[in-house]
């Protein structure tokens, strides 16, 4: 008699609300700002002061007062960045000023070097200045008390440049969440080694940290299981005692070996264990007491990653503080027929171009869940509803977007 799994079939969505429904930050830290790039803002960054905090020139020049008709003028002093000027400007001078340099007192427009011809202390203007030209107001870049940035943000090269510019040398950001990831597999031997008939080497455990720690998170565990429910166990609660989040690749399914869900049942709560979606639908998520997050994804390269692509990667980015944690989604064309699941929606990987005015979708070959090239390269996923028709090219679907287009 057939095994029949005791667990309901979840939609897509249904899954995805669950895990996030249970994501929560995990509270944050402040580190120094040399460290602070790739991390998640925990507060909101006010701007300290304006800025500029007076007004200064924006390009090298002499300053002046707008509307003085005077032949020529008298250059009273020269102005470089960071230091105030002495003068104060009346009818009949100027002041040489450079880039960036405090306009002296009663100028209010700057003509650039260009158009000044100067001797002997003397300038003779060639362009008559309107007021406020070539001249940054106080607080035109920044006002005080102004949101920088704002809480969930992710830190790259310009926050940086910007937190430094409102003096936060100590950043308040989001703790990384801790992953143990577990493969199993009595199949599975090291990367280094040749396999011997029938095994074949672990990929899935490097792929998944790699995927792990793109994500924003820590990987702090990880190992191999053989399919041997003491081991396995052990395993288990101790990649769990060390993390905020367990990954297992593996044993999810339904034959005798597949111990991940019993032994869940032992130490979590299994919130789904099946999930109507093309590679992965036994994916199973749990939770523990202490609001720890426990994923099995399938053993096959593909449905691994696909399955941590669509629903452990936005877990990560929520438990990490990310304010956006999904990916972009967008309509794209078929540059080809292609054939979705008679049954499940199934997310088939595809190369994505511009091409007259659209985006032009390409799958990657063969959709074979064991076939790791097939997701090498790919940038979106394609989400197909099921459906016993072909797609004709020219057909537009909705694609997740894996890149930066």
């Amino acid at each position: 008699m057939p095994r029949v799994s005791a667990y309901p079939m979840v939609h897509v969505s249904e899954a995805l609300a669950s895990i996030l429904g249970r994501a929560q930050p995990l509270g944050f830290e402040t580190v120094d700002l040399l460290h602070a790039r790739g991390r998640i803002l925990a507060q909101d960054i006010l701007a300290d002061a304006d800025l500029p905090g007076l007004p200064r020139s924006s390009v090298d020049g002499y300053a002046v007062i707008a509307g003085d008709d005077s032949a020529d003028f008298e250059v009273l002093e020269e102005v470089t960045a960071g230091r105030l000027a002495h003068a104060q400007l009346r009818k009949g001078t100027a002041v040489y000023i450079m880039t960036g340099g405090t306009l002296p007192l009663a100028a209010d427009a700057v003509v650039m070097v260009e158009e000044v011809e100067q001797t002997d202390g003397r300038a003779v203007l060639h362009h008559r200045p309107a007021r406020g030209e070539n001249v940054h107001p106080p607080g035109m870049d920044l006002t005080h008390g102004q949101l920088v940035l704002a809480a969930g943000q992710r830190i790259g090269a310009a926050e940086v440049g910007l937190l430094a510019t409102v003096g936060r040398a100590e950043v308040p950001v989001y703790r990384r969440p801790r992953v143990a990831v577990l493969a199993t597999g009595d199949e599975l031997v090291e990367p280094h080694q040749t396999p011997p008939p029938g095994s074949v080497r672990d990929s899935n455990r490097y792929a998944l940290m790699a995927a792990a720690e793109e994500a924003g998170a820590e990987v702090v565990w990880q190992a191999h299981a053989r399919d041997d429910e003491v081991d396995l166990e052990r395993a288990m609660r101790e990649g769990l005692g060390t993390s905020d989040v367990l990954i297992t690749s593996g044993g999810v399914s339904m034959g005798t070996r597949d111990l991940i869900k019993p032994l869940l049942e032992r130490m979590a709560t299994i919130q789904f264990g099946r999930v109507s979606f093309k590679p992965g639908k036994p994916l199973t998520f749990a939770t523990t007491t202490t609001n720890k997050l426990a994923f099995g994804l399938p053993g096959f390269p593909v449905s691994s990653l696909v399955t941590f692509e669509v629903f452990v990667r936005p877990a990560l980015l929520q438990l990490g503080g990310a304010r956006d944690v999904l990916r972009p989604r967008v309509t794209v064309e078929l540059g080809h027929p292609v054939r979705p699941d008679a049954v499940r929606p199934e997310y088939q990987r595809a190369t994505l171009t511009w091409e007259n005015d659209r985006f032009v979708a390409r799958t990657t070959g063969l959709q074979s869940s064991s076939r790791l090239m097939s997701i090498v390269g790919a940038n979106a996923l394609l989400e197909l509803e099921a459906s016993s028709e072909t797609l004709p090219k020219g057909t537009m679907v909705k694609a997740l977007l894996l890149a930066n287009l």
